[in-house]
C-alpha cells in the first residue's frame, strides 16, 4: 500500500513542482523570480497606459455563445461601450470573450488581461488591445487598476477570487468606492445567504452589503454605473501621447 501511494503521487505531481518540498530557493531564484514579476508589471503599464478609462467585467470561460450569460455579457460589452469605456477582461473565452466581442462589435475600445496555464487558454479574437500573464496576481492587479466600475458575471473560483479582491479592496477603501455590479441573482443566491450570515456573526458590517449591487437587468446595472460616474467624473480625452518611450 505504501508503495503504491508513493507511485500515485509520482504521477500526480510534476516533477518541477517537487522542490518546493525543500523550503526556500536559492537567492539567485527568488531574484529572478522578483526581477519576472517587476517586468510583466511594467509591460503591462506600458501597454495598458492609454487605453483608457476602463470597465472590467469578470466571468466563466465555460459558457457558450447560445447561453443566456454570454448573451448578456455582450450587451454589457455594448452598452459601456456607449458609455465611452473601454471594456476591459480577463480575455479569454465565454463570459470574457462576449464581453470584449459586445465592445468590439460597436465600436468601442477591448481590452483583454489573458493568463499562461498549463491548459492554454486562447486570447479570444475581440480584443484591440491584449497581454497575456504567467501570474494571477499581476494579473488581477492590471484588471482592477484602470477600471473605474466592476460587473462580475457567473463564474467559477477564478471569478470568485476576482469578487472578493475588488470587494475587499473598495470595502478596505484601498481604492475608491467604484461600483460593483453582482449580475446573476439566483446564481449568486447561496453566497448571498452566507454573505448574510456574515453580517449575522459581525465578521462584516450590514453597510457592507451596499458596496454591492445584485441585479438580473443590464438595464439597472448600467444606470448603477453611469449615476455613479456622472455624479462623480467627466471623462475627457487623455492629451499626452506618449509615455517610457510608449506611444499612443
Amino acid at each position: 500500500m505504501e508503495a503504491t501511494t508513493k507511485q500515485s503521487a509520482a504521477v500526480i505531481i510534476p516533477p518541477k513542482e517537487q522542490v518546493y518540498l525543500e523550503g526556500p530557493k536559492s537567492r539567485g531564484y527568488e531574484l529572478v523570480f522578483a526581477w519576472r514579476v517587476f517586468w510583466q508589471f511594467i509591460k503591462g503599464f506600458r501597454k495598458l497606459h492609454f487605453v483608457g478609462p476602463c470597465m472590467t467585467v469578470f466571468g466563466s470561460a465555460r459558457f457558450k455563445e447560445d447561453h443566456p450569460y454570454y448573451i448578456q455579457a455582450r450587451e454589457f460589452g455594448k452598452r459601456i461601450a456607449g458609455l465611452g469605456f473601454t471594456t476591459m477582461t480577463g480575455g479569454g473565452p465565454g463570459i470574457m470573450e462576449a464581453a470584449n466581442r459586445g465592445a468590439f462589435e460597436n465600436g468601442g475600445k477591448s481590452v483583454g488581461c489573458n493568463i499562461r496555464l498549463p491548459f492554454e487558454q486562447l486570447a479570444n479574437p475581440y480584443t484591440q488591445t491584449s497581454m497575456t500573464f504567467e501570474h494571477f496576481f499581476v494579473r488581477k492587479v492590471l484588471l482592477v487598476k484602470y477600471s473605474y466600475a466592476f460587473i462580475i458575471m457567473p463564474g467559477g473560483f477564478g471569478t470568485m477570487d476576482e469578487f472578493f479582491e475588488t470587494l475587499t479592496l473598495v470595502q478596505t477603501k484601498s481604492i475608491n468606492q467604484f461600483p460593483i455590479v453582482l449580475f446573476g441573482k439566483e446564481y449568486y443566491k447561496p453566497m448571498l445567504e452566507d454573505i448574510e450570515w456574515m453580517v449575522s456573526q459581525g465578521t462584516i458590517s450590514k453597510e457592507d452589503l451596499n458596496l454591492v449591487l445584485t441585479t438580473d437587468s443590464v438595464d439597472e446595472a448600467m444606470a448603477h454605473i453611469g449615476n455613479y460616474i456622472n455624479t462623480n467624473y467627466k471623462v475627457r480625452p487623455r492629451k499626452r501621447l506618449w509615455w517610457l518611450f510608449e506611444k499612443r
